[in-house]
């Protein structure tokens, strides 16, 4: 057994949970770039706590953001198994915008590269093949234009998410993405 394997002591699994917590909080306000100092401060540990259990930042994101994109992929399934293609791509971005206006870290974590063979990489490539099939399914049911493709996803992002008002922002994007 190595010691990744082993169980960890109440008191270190404690700690863990509590620098996993205070990373969502941290990343979630102030991003991923945020300082680490602060999350084992309000996790009350030490640093040297923090980069026991995580010896890198990107150690850190990966546990604080894989159960975030895990409830990605639950809305991508949801909205691939409307019976309604429109009404699947309708609902994958009204969830999608929100997850992101509401935690600045899951934004930034979307929107940049990690490590090909990390856990994080491999959910946002999953992620991805599934929002290209809620794309598909739009597109093949004459709803969504079809010049439209996954990576133009970002300006949708991008312009949903930049005014408070990001539901009546996206609406008028999805005006904008209808096919006629």
């Amino acid at each position: 057994m190595t010691v990744e394997q082993r169980p960890l002591r109440a008191d270190a699994r404690r700690n863990r949970e509590a620098l996993v917590a205070a990373a969502r909080e941290v990343f979630g306000a102030k991003g991923v770039d945020a300082p680490l100092d602060e999350i084992a401060r309000r996790a009350e540990v030490a640093i040297g706590t923090l980069y026991n259990r995580f010896p890198t930042r990107a150690d850190l994101v990966e546990a604080a953001f894989l159960p975030t994109l895990e409830e990605a992929q639950a809305v991508s399934e949801e909205a691939l198994a409307c019976e309604d293609p429109w009404e699947g791509f309708v609902l994958f971005l009204e969830r999608s915008v929100l997850m992101q206006v509401s935690d600045r870290g899951f934004t930034e974590v979307c929107s940049r590269a990690f490590d090909p063979a990390s856990g994080l990489e491999k959910a946002k490539q999953a992620n991805g093949a599934r929002m290209n099939r809620i794309i598909s399914r739009a597109q093949e049911a004459g709803a969504l234009r079809p010049d439209f493709r996954g990576p133009d996803l970002a300006i949708v992002f991008a312009a949903a998410t930049a005014t408070p008002d990001w539901r009546r922002a996206l609406g008028m994007v999805l005006d904008g993405l209808r096919a006629r």
